[in-house]
């Protein structure tokens, strides 16, 4: 019987190997046993939340660094006064320390960290005007005359129209901080915040029709405003 004839192996092609390599995945990691530990937070605020519950003196400076900020001009928008914001949110930080070191772990990890932190803010605004400790004024308060002031502008800002956008942004302000304050927080919230009606519902502690009835009435009033500067809402 005759031998069948030897085939010589091909010779390798790097090419080929590479573009394989390129198409081709690698093959995907092991899925975790069941029971593992659950995976990592993406969202930044669930991460820190998930710290805070893990060591709270380590990670609170992160907390108050994130939104300080936030925190201090959501008071002056409801305040007009910066130094009353400023205590405002000093204390919102203090009482959010001692409520995260009472929670469990488990609720800490659970917390919507920005919505939280701005119910604490408006509590603290709330019980200081109840208390008569809060200053509330517009920004632009008006001058023995009874006149209001035109706000200070530094002719090194630039052209007149970035002076102009100051001075519209210094007049919504002092209307904003005007509006009664069922209005006033509401609009701040859902405009100047960002938050969605069922965050601002939550944080107000008031139904959402409610939100929306407030936000609607205080913007046509902040309109009206700007429309009529010499009236007040």
């Amino acid at each position: 019987m005759t031998a069948p004839p030897v085939v010589a192996p091909a010779p390798t092609d790097p090419t080929r190997h590479a573009v394989v390599r390129a198409v081709v995945p690698p093959p995907a990691p092991p899925c975790p046993p069941p029971g593992g530990p659950p995976p990592a937070p993406h969202h930044p605020e669930a991460a820190l939340a998930a710290d805070l519950a893990a060591d709270l003196d380590a990670h609170f400076e992160r907390l108050v660094l994130a939104f300080q900020g936030r925190l201090f001009g959501f008071a002056l928008r409801l305040t007009g006064c910066a130094p009353d914001a400023e205590e405002i949110a000093q204390d919102a930080f203090v009482r959010a320390y001692h409520a995260l070191g009472a929670y469990p772990p488990e609720r800490v990890r659970a917390l919507a960290l920005r919505p939280w932190l701005y119910q604490i803010a408006l509590n603290v605004a709330r019980n200081r005007v109840r208390g008569n400790r809060l200053r509330i004024v517009p920004l632009t308060a008006p001058d023995r005359d009874g006149a209001r002031p035109e706000p200070a502008t530094d002719e090194r800002d630039g052209p007149p129209a970035v002076v102009a956008r100051g001075e519209r942004a210094a007049a919504l302000a002092g209307v904003v901080a005007a509006l009664p304050p069922r209005y006033r927080a509401a609009v701040v919230l859902r405009h100047v915040e960002g938050f969605s009606y069922a965050d601002v519902a939550t944080i107000l502690d008031q139904p959402v029709g409610t939100v929306k009835s407030n936000v609607h009435r205080g913007v046509l009033l902040l309109r009206h405003a700007l429309a009529a500067p010499d009236e007040r809402p």
